[in-house]
């Protein structure tokens, strides 16, 4: 069992690597969701603002009161853009973190194969001196009887 003690470690610091890995990975797709969401409601709220001045601006505005429209506008519209490269930027940790994940999570398989194959490597070393011990058993118990008769 002394054996299986390195591998054991080493699958114990795999673990770790992968846990850490995968909560990295949640937080970047929190993030990337966040992020999403918040320009979904930005886009929401310039497209009801525009619908919403289009229908007052029906039955005739000031100009001053375009004018400020326009400047809202374009400042929600810069606001949408801010957020569209956020929304990129936390894409872009999201697909940074998968591959770290992935590695890290191959790496375990890797070594619990390795502890899976020892572990069958000593099982049928057990079961070849389990066997050999009773042929010699037997073999023994054969002698006695020749022996003795």
């Amino acid at each position: 069992m002394a054996k299986h003690f390195p591998i054991k470690t080493l699958i114990d610091l795999a673990q770790d690597d992968v846990d850490a890995a995968a909560q990295r990975l949640g937080r970047a797709q929190r993030e990337a969701a966040d992020a999403q969401t918040q320009l979904d409601a930005l886009v929401r709220y310039r497209d009801e603002y525009h619908a919403r001045f289009t229908n007052s601006a029906q039955s005739g505005m000031p100009a001053g009161n375009m004018r400020n429209f326009q400047a809202f506008i374009d400042t929600l519209d810069a606001a949408i853009e801010q957020q569209r490269r956020l929304v990129n930027v936390a894409n872009g940790r999201v697909e940074t973190a998968k591959p770290d994940w992935q590695r890290n999570k191959q790496k375990l398989g890797s070594y619990e194969v390795l502890q899976a194959r020892g572990d069958a490597a000593e099982a049928q070393k057990h079961a070849r001196r389990e066997q050999r011990d009773a042929d010699e058993h037997a073999a023994r118990i054969l002698r006695m009887r020749a022996e003795g008769a």
